[in-house]
């Protein structure tokens, strides 16, 4: 990491360069503006019988139509943080665990399987969030209703087999289940597990909203390393929404509290936040195409790329999933990164079809443009072709960052990265926010359309019934919680500076 005043420096030259590209075209190149923050959350020390009115209205709101009652009822998470990576570069939600209960706030990874948090005492996790959020620790000893999981539990024995649990051939029958993951930026968490109460909101098929819980099994993480240690993005774990047994959806639907679906759809405003439930939208213009069966993370058969309506001449073979290939969705990585032989037919097929006003230039080998005019008027459109002839729509916002403004110019950059060496092809927030994503995991698809995000959507609890609720979202001037993120002045200025640097060389890095 470079010192912050290091990391001012090269910003400085980095705008002065691109001031310089533009001179032709600018009489002056006043400094990049700040930028501008909305408040998506009020000032913290809201009473909490206020947030417990709020909550009971919002859940007023909401309106159950047709249908006979579901066996399963639709838990509904609420989602914070945005894809902004100069805000914050991750949603989360927060869960409720133990008894008494405390709440935690989780990164939403559909790109791995295990709820962790971080637990009492610790080895290298932050005490404080560059989030504005009041961090937690997990103590298994304070929670009456809290048991650690021995490597003789059937829960351990099948995670073994999976991978995501560690025992010892040494170990005794009645030593801790542990677990280590490590993450695709080099970043680390170890620990054990435990089984204790998550508590949530069901809203069941009798117009009724309750308070909900079950006992299930979650990390609980006494070290952590790499990025993990940071605290500018510091949270207190993460929320695995994968396939496997140990998932907290696997281990809800298992419990007949939740369908075997899940669904999201995040905001990509600046001020963020979004829709998560453990249900399935219904919404007019959803496309499905099938989950590639027996992979460990959400793969889906890419068959093409176009451009403005023009396919890229990409071997459709190299997006073949395989241990070594294939597309994946992943809420856990904030950019897009792109098969290594993909990459610079997409970049060239951009550059190609930029509207003639368009500035071109190249940043330590980072395309980016510049332009006065609006972002829709002056880049194509990408389309991505799966499996069963679906396609899914990228507009501009969903492959470009805007790294600053010199002048009218506007400066973007390809936020889609190479993935250097490797054919495999991620898909991250980048790209899913502003539409809806259902992972249905009982029928093996997944399903997308483009939505605002702001607005309500309708669930349903049991795939194929005519019953669904209008779930609500939360008013941008009001805060679910006491303590939750206000994002005007969430990140410092030379860290803002810093990541700037980082996306426009190329140097971002991803969980």
């Amino acid at each position: 990491m470079r010192p912050p005043e290091v990391a001012v420096a090269v910003a400085a030259a980095a705008v002065l360069a691109i001031a310089a590209a533009l001179s032709e075209r600018a009489e002056a190149a006043p400094s990049p503006p700040a930028l501008r923050l909305e408040r998506a959350l009020p000032p913290k020390g809201m009473p909490v019988e206020h947030l417990k009115e709020r909550d009971r209205a919002r859940h007023g709101r909401r309106g159950l139509l047709g249908g006979s009652p579901a066996v399963a009822g639709v838990v509904d998470f609420p989602v914070e943080g945005s894809a902004n990576p100069f805000m914050v570069g991750l949603y989360f939600t927060r869960v409720k665990l133990g008894n008494p209960p405390k709440e935690y706030f989780v990164q939403i990874d559909t790109g791995s399987d295990i709820l962790w948090v971080a637990c009492s005492p610790c080895a290298g996790c932050p005490a404080s969030s560059g989030l504005n959020i009041q961090l937690e620790f997990f103590n298994p000893d304070t929670s009456s209703t809290s048991s650690r999981i021995p490597c003789s539990d059937d829960r351990c024995t099948a995670a073994l087999q999976t991978g995501e649990a560690l025992c010892q051939t040494s170990d005794s029958p009645s030593s801790p289940c542990g677990y280590t993951f490590m993450y695709g930026d080099g970043s680390g968490t170890s620990g054990y597990y435990v089984s204790d109460t998550m508590y949530f909101d069901t809203v069941m098929g009798n117009e009724q909203t309750t308070n909900s819980s079950a006992s299930i099994v979650f990390g609980c993480s006494n070290s952590q390393s790499g990025d993990l240690t940071k605290t500018d993005r510091a949270i207190d774990g993460i929320f695995g929404f994968g396939q496997h047994q140990l998932s907290v959806v696997s281990q809800l639907n298992s419990l007949g509290v939740s369908p075997k679906v899940f669904s999201h759809c995040l905001k990509g405003s600046d001020n963020g936040g979004g829709i998560l439930v453990l249900g399935e939208i219904v919404e007019p213009g959803l496309v499905y195409t099938p989950l590639v069966p027996s992979q460990p993370h959400y793969n889906l058969n890419m068959e093409g790329i176009a451009v403005n309506g023009q396919k890229l001449p990409i071997d459709s073979s190299l997006f073949t999933t395989s241990k070594t290939q294939g597309t994946i969705v992943d809420s856990g990585t904030t950019l897009a990164y792109l098969a290594d032989g993909a990459y610079d037919p997409f970049v060239n097929a951009i550059i190609a079809a930029v509207s003639p006003s368009v500035r071109t230039l190249v940043s330590k080998g980072n395309q980016c443009f510049a332009t006065s005019s609006s972002v829709d008027s002056s880049f194509p459109t990408v389309t991505l072709y799966f499996m069963g002839g679906v396609a899914m729509t990228v507009k501009p916002e969903n492959y470009l960052l805007q790294q600053a403004s010199i002048d009218n110019n506007v400066l973007w950059c390809i936020g889609w990265q190479k993935n250097q060496g490797q054919e495999i092809t991620i898909l991250g927030d980048l790209v899913l926010k502003d539409k809806i994503f259902v992972y249905d995991l009982a029928n093996m698809r997944m399903g997308w359309t483009d939505y605002d995000c702001s607005t309500s959507v309708n669930v349903t609890a049991s795939s194929g019934k005519n019953q669904y609720v209008n779930a609500g979202q939360f008013d941008v001037n009001a805060s679910p919680r006491q303590g939750a993120p206000s994002y005007g002045g969430l990140v410092p200025t030379a860290v803002a500076v810093a990541v700037a640097v980082a996306l426009i060389f190329g140097a971002f890095s991803r969980r």
